[in-house]
């Protein structure tokens, strides 16, 4: 099983997600954050959540997450994506 906690609401900007069985991994997620972005040499406004995956070692191993995450990211940033198909040439 999977669990999501969430502390963000109370500004809480990350913590670790305890796992408690028979759970394989839980995901924290913190409050969002204005910060500066540079992309190629410009500041931008932006946002920012901090999000900290913990693993039970005996079902995932740290590659598997780390790939959770990425994926988790790309979702996050182009949620249309998950209705509109993405057409790779």
């Amino acid at each position: 099983t999977f669990a999501i906690s969430n502390l963000g609401m109370f500004d809480v900007d990350n913590f670790i997600a305890l796992l408690m069985p028979p759970q394989a991994a839980s995901i924290a997620v913190g409050a969002i954050r204005d910060v500066p972005i540079v992309t190629k040499g410009t500041v931008t406004a932006g946002r920012r959540m901090k999000v900290t995956l913990s693993c039970d070692h005996r079902a995932l191993d740290g590659l598997m997450g780390a790939q959770f995450l990425k994926e988790f990211k790309r979702v996050l940033e182009h949620p249309q994506e998950l209705v509109a198909p993405v057409v790779k040439p």
